[in-house]
C-alpha cells in the first residue's frame, strides 16, 4: 500500500544520531536520555530508538506507559526506559516486569507502583517528580517531605529504588526570562528535602532540549533532549536549527497529481479564499488535513517545486491542496513541503511560523497513513 501512496516522509536516522552528538558536545558529560514519545515526534518510535541506541544514548523516554512497553519490545533489554503518564487504576505489572522505570508525582502513584511491584515480585525503579514551576505534574514542594517519607518506607521494604528526582522546565526556550533560574532554585530545595528524608536518588534531571543547550545550571546528572534530536530548534526565534548545528531528520514530499492553467480571477479551493491575478499554473498536492497538514497552512505555507519556492493557494482540504506551479512543472513531479534548510527546503519551523504554532506540532501530527521511509543506520 505504501507504494500506492503518492507522498512520503523520508527519515534520516544518521541525522538523528548526529543531532544527539550536537547535544553531547553542548553538555558537560551528563547522561543522555533520548525522548521518543509520540512515535518519536512523528518520525517512528522503533526506528528512531534503534538509531539512538546505536549512537550511545543512556536512556530512552516516552510519556505513555503503553508506549514504554512497546518500546521495550522494540529495543530489547537495554537501555533503561523512563515513562511518566498513567492513570489511577492502571495495571502497571507488565511495565514493571519489563523493567520500565516509572515516574511518581502523586500519592496515589506511589501506592499504585508499590502494589504492582509486590504483585510481580520486582523492585520498581521510580523517579520522584516535583513541580518546580509548570503547575502540571509532580508534588508541590510543601508535599514533598511526606512523599519522600512514603518512598523511604518502600525503599526500606525493598519494593522500590529511588532511581531519580526530576522536574520539567516551563520556559527554558525563553532564555532571558529568569524563570529557569527560579526553577533550578526550587529543584535545589527539592533535593534538600529528599536528602533530609534519608534518600539519595541515583539521577537528578531537569533539562530537556532547551535546558540542555542553553542552561548549564539545569543539566544535573542527565539531560532529556527531544525535539532537537529530530533537527528542530526549541526556539527558532532565539537560535535556528542551522545555527545550533542540527539537521532536519524528516523530509516531507509528494508527487503532484494535477497540473493545469487557469485564467485570471479563478477562485481556488473551498470558499474561494484565493483568486488568481492572471493566467496561472496550478497543481494539486495529495496531502491534506487528514494527513496532518493544518488548515492554518492555507494561503501561507511554503513549498519547493523544481527548485523554486512557491506556496499553498486556497484552503487545505481533507486529502489535498492547491499550489502555484512554476513553468514546465507537470503532474508526477515532486513537491517538497519541508525538510532541511541546508538542502534549500522550507523547514518545519518555517511552516510553524506561518501557522502560528511550533515545529513540534508540524512533525508530530503528520498522519499515520503517510509512509515513513528510513535512511541510514544512526
Amino acid at each position: 500500500m505504501n507504494e500506492l501512496f503518492p507522498a512520503r516522509a523520508d527519515i534520516d536516522l544518521d541525522a538523528i544520531a548526529a543531532n544527539l552528538g550536537v547535544v553531547r558536545e553542548a553538555v558537560d558529560g551528563q547522561k543522555l536520555m533520548g525522548v521518543v514519545k509520540a512515535d518519536a515526534y512523528g518520525h517512528g518510535r522503533a526506528e528512531c530508538a534503534g538509531a539512538l541506541v546505536s549512537a550511545g544514548v543512556d536512556y530512552l523516554g516516552v510519556a505513555q506507559v503503553a508506549e514504554a512497553v512497546a518500546l521495550r519490545d522494540d529495543v530489547g533489554p537495554e537501555p533503561a526506559i523512563l515513562s511518566w503518564i498513567y492513570a489511577p487504576g492502571a495495571d502497571l505489572r507488565e511495565a514493571l516486569a519489563a523493567g520500565i522505570e516509572l515516574s511518581v508525582g502523586a500519592f496515589w502513584a506511589i501506592e499504585q507502583v508499590a502494589d504492582a511491584a509486590r504483585a510481580v515480585g520486582a523492585t520498581a525503579k521510580v523517579h520522584l517528580k516535583v513541580d518546580t514551576g509548570m503547575a502540571r505534574g509532580g508534588f508541590n514542594l510543601w508535599d514533598l517531605a511526606e512523599a519522600a517519607k512514603d518512598v523511604r518506607a518502600l525503599v526500606a521494604e525493598g519494593v522500590v529504588v529511588l532511581q531519580g528526582l526530576w522536574s520539567h522546565l516551563a520556559r527554558a526556550d525563553d532564555v532571558e526570562c529568569g524563570l529557569t533560574e527560579i526553577q533550578v532554585d526550587r529543584f535545589e530545595q527539592a533535593r534538600a528535602i529528599v536528602k533530609d528524608a534519608g534518600l539519595s536518588p541515583v539521577l537528578c534531571h531537569l533539562a530537556a532540549s532547551g535546558g540542555a543547550l542553553w542552561h548549564p545550571g539545569a543539566r544535573y546528572d542527565m539531560v532529556r533532549p527531544g525535539i532537537v534530536l529530530y533537527g528542530l530548534s526549541p526556539n527558532p526565534d532565539y537560535r535556528t536549527a542551522s545555527q545550533i548545528g542540527l539537521k532536519a531528520a524528516m523530509t516531507l514530499s509528494a508527487d503532484l497529481i494535477v497540473d493545469r492553467e487557469v485564467p485570471g480571477g479563478t477562485g481556488v479551493s473551498y470558499g474561494h479564499t484565493a483568486h488568481t491575478e492572471g493566467r496561472t499554473r496550478l497543481g494539486v498536492v495529495p496531502l491534506g488535513y487528514a494527513d496532518g497538514i493544518d488548515r492554518k497552512a492555507s494561503n501561507a505555507a511554503p513549498l519547493v517545486i523544481s527548485g523554486e519556492r512557491t506556496q499553498i493557494m486556497g484552503r487545505v482540504c481533507m486529502d489535498q491542496f492547491v499550489v502555484r506551479l512554476p513553468d514546465e512543472v507537470r503532474a508526477g513531479d515532486r513537491a517538497w513541503l519541508f525538510g532541511d534548510a541546508g538542502q534549500g527546503l522550507p523547514t518545519a519551523d518555517d511552516w510553524a511560523g506561518v501557522m502560528g504554532t511550533i515545529g513540534y506540532e508540524v512533525v508530530t501530527r503528520l498522519g499515520a497513513r503517510v509512509p515513513r521511509r528510513y535512511h541510514g543506520e544512526g
